[in-house]
C-alpha cells in the first residue's frame, strides 16, 4: 500500500523531508490533512531554493528544524540555518542561523549544506552536523564535516571545529545513531563521497563514521557492492534491525557511471557488528528510488519507514510501513 507523506506525518517521525512551501493540502489527496509553512525565500533574495530540512525534538512541543539556504550560481553550497516551533509544529519562528557562508573562518571562507541535528540521550544539548567548503568551490561534492551546538534549543549556536581521524571528502544525509556495545557508546553517522565527479581517478563510496565523544570522528567502515555488480550507492539512512547489534542502512542509489542506467530501485545492507562491518548492498525491489533522497528509519512503535519520491521528476514524496519481521506496505 502507498499513501502520500503529510508534514504532519514528517513532524510525528523526525523526517528530514518536509516539502517546504506545498501547494494546500486540498489539491493532494491522500493521507494529507495540514501543510504547515516554515519559510519561504522573499523576492530579491540571494538565495535560490530552500532544501534539506532535518527536524530534532528538544522537549514535548519544542521542535528544531534545519535547513539549507542555497546560493544562486552554486550547486548545494550556502548557508544553514533553524526554525523553532513551540507549539509541536503548528507554526514557527523566523529563521536563526547556524552556519554563515558571509563569516571568515580564518583566512578561508565556507559554504555549508546538509544539516543532521542530534540530542544525545539525556543530553541538554542539541548538535547540528553540517557540511562545508570553501566558497570558490562550485558544488559541495568534496566538503568536509562541521558542527555547532545549542544549549538552549536551537535559539543560539556555538561553532566547534572537529578531530577528525577520516582525512577524506564527505557528503552527510541520514542522521546520528547511538549503539551500546561492551566497550560502550559509539555514535554512528552514515555518509558517502564523490570524488569521482571532480576527478577522473576518484571514486564513490558509501561508508559509516563513528565517534564516542561527537568531537572526534573516525572510519568505521565501508557498506561494499557486489564486484561484479556495480552500483553507486550513496545518501544511506542506518537504523537499529530487529536483532541484538544488527543496524540496517538504506541507500539512494545512481548510476555506476554516466550514462549507464539508473536501478530505479534503494539498496539495503545489514551490519550485525554494531556497524563495524557490512553485507554487500543489494537492490531492494519493494522500496523504489530514482536517484532521489530519501528516509529510512523506525518510529516510536518500532516500524520501520521508508520516505521516497515516486518518479525521476520528484513530484510527491510517498512513504512505506515495515512491522519487524513483517513486508512493506
Amino acid at each position: 500500500m502507498k499513501f502520500t507523506l503529510t508534514k504532519k506525518l514528517a513532524l510525528g517521525l523526525l523526517a528530514a523531508f518536509m516539502a517546504l512551501g506545498q501547494a494546500p493540502a486540498a489539491e493532494h489527496p491522500g493521507a494529507v490533512t495540514k501543510v504547515v509553512e516554515i519559510d519561504s525565500l522573499k523576492l530579491g533574495s540571494p538565495y535560490k531554493r530552500i532544501w534539506q530540512p532535518f527536524i530534532a525534538k528538544w522537549t514535548k512541543n519544542h521542535l528544531v528544524a534545519s535547513y539549507g539556504l542555497e546560493l544562486r550560481g552554486k550547486t548545494d553550497m550556502g548557508d544553514v540555518v533553524c526554525s523553532i516551533s513551540r507549539n509541536g509544529g503548528k507554526s514557527w519562528g523566523p529563521p536563526i542561523t547556524i552556519f554563515d557562508h558571509r563569516i571568515p573562518n580564518g583566512t578561508m571562507r565556507f559554504a555549508y549544506n546538509n544539516s543532521v541535528l542530534f540530542q544525545p540521550p539525556r543530553q541538554d544539548i542539541l548538535w547540528c552536523f553540517a557540511m562545508r567548503a570553501p566558497t570558490h568551490f562550485r558544488d559541495s561534492e568534496d566538503a568536509k564535516l562541521c558542527a555547532a551546538y545549542s544549549g538552549d534549543g536551537g535559539l543560539s549556536w556555538t561553532q566547534v571545529e572537529l578531530a577528525m581521524d577520516y582525512h577524506g571528502p564527505l557528503i552527510t544525509c541520514g542522521g546520528i545513531l547511538p549503539v551500546t556495545d561492551e566497550t560502550g557508546t559509539r555514535y554512528l553517522l552514515g555518509v558517502h563521497r564523490n570524488t569521482l565527479r571532480h576527478d577522473s581517478g576518484g571514486d564513490r563510496q558509501q561508508f559509516i563514521l563513528e565517534s564516542r565523544s561527537l568531537l572526534r570522528w573516525k572510519l568505521a567502515g565501508y557498506v561494499p557492492v557486489v564486484p561484479d555488480k556495480p552500483a553507486w550507492i550513496h545518501e544511506g539512512n542506518i537504523a537499529p534491525g530487529d536483532a541484538p547489534g544488527e543496524i540496517r542502512i538504506v541507500t539512494r542509489t545512481g548510476a555506476h557511471k554516466d550514462g549507464l542506467p539508473r536501478p530505479g530501485v534503494a539498496y539495503t545492507a545489514v551490519s550485525r557488528d554494531f556497524g563495524k562491518t557490512w553485507s554487500h548492498a543489494t537492490p531492494d525491489s519493494t522500496l523504489p528510488n530514482f536517484q532521489s533522497k530519501g528516509f529510512y528509519g523506525r518510529d516510536s512503535l518500532g516500524r520501520y519507514i521508508y520516505v521516497y519520491s515516486d518518479t525521476p521528476e520528484r513530484e510527491g514524496l510517498y512513504f512505506k510501513v515495515q512491522k519487524p519481521g513483517g513486508d512493506w506496505s
